[in-house]
């Protein structure tokens, strides 16, 4: 596998971009014209689950306010009215001109930063642990990924060039017991329970697909053009069991799309579609998406969205390519029903509502990243939108609006040596906090509950307003080891357990930090719990209580819940204020007072310097 040195942008750079943004906080349907040879139609019977917050910025994500109208109708905006794009981004967050970088950084000699290997480590999210886990669900630094699966290598360019079939088939997902559900911009309503302010409902659907190029068996095609204008049809469907590799393509996707779940579950009106159990290798593409619900490339694994159930072996390996989409619903990358997605030196960016570059809903799937650059600039439009397990190593990665990483469920987000800055500004769906790194269960079926997991290993994490962390409505596990965080916002919160607008399940985080300085209040409602675990030289400046108010200035809590901390004996806790905890594990001696004092159940901790 080809490997690149990968370089960030400085994080006072970044920070100076998106400071430029206005305050706010976090949150998917399309429609096309009919064009191109070869229009085949694919039906699918499925029943799909309820609906999720696709990316809703719930997850980390806001709260749905009256102006506002649904993805996909009039009158929709997507940053508020005072929202200045970061220098060198265009309006509305689109790429700008000739690939210059937000901030005007034009990436050297046309490179794109990244294209290591990714690490060896098992992607969390619930799953049985190896033999050998570490205390706390750390990820041993040797794990595996699930299935002691390996990436494959990074694909180069094919030549050859044959044509391109056309059919019609059916896809019977029918034996699926998930509930269909639609989302925001298929009714007209903003009312949806996730941040990407997804709406509720039940039925059933059959989805029949459509392309203007379909590829029907095994293929290889070269410098190709691709488009459709017409609503629920795909610029270029592949649909077959064979290998099919895509080189150079251009591809044009418009017309928007009113299916709801079809586009968020199963692919339909996607500018890119591959499902079928197809290995679909592309390289080179620029793909260019203008309508509602009409993700880039989208990765159906056939499953019918049951979670935890296998996919049919759709496979997508993508790479060196351009991806640009700017209605609402509409992803970068999207996998879904047991699907698996390769991701090598990608350029994404997106602007519309519920529309995470990187993003995955109901079924789950296994996302792999590695290198380049990923911009969203919608409401509810986090960079990573997981219901899935997603690696993702060496890339930039930047929310000018929503959350920075959104993981609902017993899913997860490892991140290896990557640039990651948000600047949640303005809440959506049921969300009441403003965070970077939201870790939550909406309970809408689109993910199993379960522990999520959030692994962050180097890189730097670079959070611009509202929470670093904030854990709801789940069982959490965050693992950080030597990462850089930059905290900008006043309030100085590294980390919220606490009520917030889901209900359902209780609020539960363990924090492992190995060889981590940490700086901020961490703050536990009277309802939470938290494991707080420093090892291996971590040192940890900052304060423990209870009191808590959201974005509106809600009083959510005023005392502490359950928190154990433990530290080991190279570890240290930095006192900034008095603190509350019910249980405290290692050498009071390790514990700087600077004037304050420790309670453990109530009752001052003695020994302490």
């Amino acid at each position: 596998m080809k490997h690149r040195s990968f370089k960030f942008l400085p994080a006072i750079f970044l920070a100076a971009v998106l400071t430029l943004s206005s305050a706010g906080c976090a949150g998917a349907g399309s429609d096309f014209p009919a064009a191109s040879s070869g229009a085949a139609a694919v039906t699918a019977d499925s029943a799909s689950a309820e609906d999720p917050n696709a990316e809703n910025g719930s997850s980390a994500q806001e709260t749905s306010s009256p102006e506002e109208s649904l993805p996909g109708t009039p009158g929709f905006t997507d940053q508020p009215a005072n929202m200045t794009p970061p220098d060198g981004e265009m309006p509305g967050g689109q790429t700008p001109p000739d690939g210059v970088m937000p901030g005007g950084l034009t990436p050297p000699d046309g490179e794109m930063p990244g294209g290591m290997t990714p690490p060896d480590g098992e992607m969390p999210g619930g799953m049985t642990p190896p033999d050998g886990e570490m205390p706390g669900g750390m990820m041993p630094p040797d794990s595996k990924m699930p299935g002691g699966m390996t990436p494959p290598d990074k694909p180069g360019s094919t030549s050859d060039e044959t044509e391109s079939g056309a059919g019609k088939h059916r896809h019977d997902d029918s034996d699926s017991s998930a509930s269909h559900h639609k989302r925001p911009g298929s009714d007209g309503s903003d009312s949806g329970s996730k941040p990407g302010g997804t709406t509720e409902s039940g039925g059933s659907s059959s989805v029949d697909y459509t392309g203007a190029t379909e590829i029907v068996s095994a293929e290889t095609q070269t410098g190709r053009t691709y488009s459709s204008a017409q609503a629920d049809e795909s610029a270029l469907l592949i649909s077959t069991s064979g290998e099919v590799s895509i080189a150079d393509a251009t591809v044009t996707k418009s017309g928007s799309s009113d299916g709801g779940d079809d586009c968020s579950f199963y692919g339909l009106n996607a500018a890119v579609l591959v499902k079928g159990g197809v290995t679909a290798t592309i390289t080179g593409a620029s793909i260019t998406s203008d309508a509602s619900g009409a993700n880039g490339v989208f990765c159906y694994g056939g499953n019918g969205g049951s979670n935890g159930a296998s996919g049919d072996g759709t496979t997508l390996i993508i790479s060196d390519s351009v991806i640009v989409t700017t209605g609402n619903g509409s992803g970068g990358i999207m996998t879904t029903g047991g699907g698996t997605t390769y991701a090598y030196d990608l350029d994404v960016t997106t602007s519309g509502r519920s529309s995470a570059p990187i993003r995955t809903d109901r079924g789950g799937a296994t996302v792999v990243v590695e290198g380049g650059t990923y911009t969203s600039g919608g409401l509810g439009s986090p960079v990573i939108y997981s219901t899935a397990d997603i690696t993702v190593s060496n890339a930039m990665l930047v929310s000018n609006l929503s959350e920075g990483v959104c993981i609902e469920g017993l899913n997860s987000v490892t991140l290896s040596n990557c640039g990651l800055t948000a600047n949640n500004t303005k809440t959506n769906g049921h969300a009441q906090f403003c965070d970077t790194i939201m870790i939550y269960q909406s309970m809408s079926g689109d993910a199993a509950s379960g522990t999520s997991t959030f692994t962050m290993t180097g890189g730097t994490l670079t959070s611009m307003n509202g929470h670093v962390f904030h854990v709801t409505n789940t069982s959490a596990v965050i693992n950080l080891e030597n990462v850089t965080i930059v905290n900008e916002d006043s309030s100085n919160v590294l980390l919220s357990v606490c009520d917030d607008g889901w209900k359902g399940a209780s609020n539960t985080a363990v924090l492992n930090a190995e060889n981590q300085t940490l700086t901020g209040a961490i703050l536990v409602g009277d309802d939470s719990e938290l494991t707080l675990n420093l090892s291996d030289g971590s040192v940890f400046t900052g304060y423990i209580n209870g009191y808590i108010t959201n974005a509106s200035g809600t009083v959510v809590s005023t005392e502490a819940g359950t928190v154990s901390v433990t530290l080991d004996p190279a570890s240290t806790w930095k006192l900034t204020a008095d603190s509350y905890i019910t249980s405290f594990s290692g050498d009071a001696a390790n514990v700087i007072s600077n004037g304050y004092t420790l309670y453990v159940n109530g009752t001052a901790l003695e020994g302490t310097n």
